[in-house]
């Protein structure tokens, strides 16, 4: 309580403004997002390094070496292209007397909005064998946001924008226990990048230079990282129908060297539930749920009233943190396979469709992400597409 009535006296003293309530992430794979997120426990795909690394022993072995090539991935926020057309209508030359009145305009228009536009590929190399599953990933990512102020006397564009990647190992092996099979998963990644993170004032945005070198100039920082990961995924009761699995991940397990910039990857304690019933008329079904940074690692960053950085604070919105999916196999041939799926993440709707045809796999989604808190929604609806090749 006595940090919450802090908040509120910062915020009403100095115009602090928070951008960063997004959980940070490196990587969101259309196909688990379309189930709301929730993969801990169940695994299967080379994304699974980003959730638990047990996963990988979920990896079909009949399917041998997977080769997930070439997966150019977009993602956008619902009103995002309207917005950039908005700002690019403003005329900001010197020969607009009212330059300054346009660009308010837009901004009051916008003013509380949260937009968001992302670009990711994700190639990887796995196989599960019989003495344990191995996969090696390279991912290449950016993404850009920007939240729009336009109260009073203080208009401005904050952003939190980086270009980022690296490489990503994980293995993982599978154990005969008197309670069950036992996956257990490790993981290790180094990731580089460049971030951005500030505001952009009336003079930043009517100015002769284009943003993104008002941006490097302002605030761009480098940094490097090195992480490990390690899970277990349980699956106790053989014998039952339903195929129960538990999981349990900690990701980002020592310093990533990136903590005083945007894109920074606490240490996260995560656990997920799921169970996969025979279905006669589909080919698989699995419903799951996690529940992950259990331990509140991830922060709310707020700015002051010139879109500096000024604190970073406690966040604890449990809402934030479950996420509920289900999975539906439809088809599944040896040339054509299709699944649908849906579900709950930080208490908005997802949707997803996954389709492969031969060669080619093509992957879209939605989810809302809260970049708000708890006490201040700030919902962001984004659409994801994501289009590779693999086999």
């Amino acid at each position: 309580m006595k940090k919450i009535i802090s908040l509120a006296l910062i915020c009403a003293t100095t115009s602090l403004m928070a951008l960063d309530g997004e959980h940070a992430y490196l990587y969101k794979d259309p196909r688990i997002m379309g189930m709301g997120g929730a993969n801990v426990a169940v695994g299967g795909y080379s994304t699974s390094v980003f959730s638990n690394p047990a996963g990988l022993a979920s990896i079909k072995k009949e399917h041998g070496f997977v080769f997930d090539l070439l997966g150019l991935g977009v993602s956008v926020s619902e009103k995002t292209t309207e917005f950039i057309k908005d700002m690019g209508d403003v005329d900001t030359s010197s020969s607009n007397p009212n330059a300054t009145n346009d660009m308010i305009d837009v901004l009051k228009k916008y003013s509380g909005e949260h937009f968001h536009m992302g670009v990711d590929n994700y190639s990887a190399i796995s196989k599960n064998s019989d003495l344990f599953a191995w996969s090696v990933g390279l991912l290449a990512a950016a993404d850009i946001n920007y939240k729009v102020h336009a109260n009073g006397g203080s208009s401005f564009l904050e952003t939190s924008s980086r270009t980022y990647g690296g490489v990503l190992l994980g293995a993982a092996k599978s154990y005969s226990t008197d309670i069950g099979r036992l996956d257990v998963g490790v993981g290790l990644k180094f990731i580089k990048q460049i971030s951005f993170e500030g505001g952009l004032t009336i003079n930043d945005l009517l100015a002769s230079d284009d943003i993104a070198t008002r941006l490097e100039d302002k605030y761009k920082k480098e940094s490097t990282g090195f992480g490990g990961d390690i899970g277990a995924t349980l699956f106790p009761f053989a014998e039952s129908s339903l195929h129960p699995a538990v999981g349990i991940s900690i990701l980002n397990i020592g310093s990533m060297g990136m903590d005083d910039n945007y894109g920074r990857q606490p240490m996260t304690l995560n656990i997920g539930m799921s169970i996969s019933p025979e279905v006669p008329v589909l080919e698989s079904f699995t419903l799951a749920v996690d529940y992950v940074d259990m331990l509140n690692a991830n922060k709310v960053r707020f700015y002051d009233i010139n879109g500096n950085v000024d604190a970073d604070l406690d966040e604890s919105d449990m809402k934030k943190r479950l996420r509920l999916g289900a999975n539906l196999g439809v088809l599944d041939s040896t040339y054509l396979s299709l699944a649908l799926s849906g579900g709950i993440y930080q208490g908005a709707y997802t949707a997803g469709i996954d389709l492969e045809f031969l060669l080619f796999k093509l992957n879209v989604a939605t989810y809302q992400e809260e970049v708000g808190t708890g006490t201040a929604s700030n919902p962001d609806r984004r659409y994801m597409a994501k289009l590779g090749i693999g086999w």
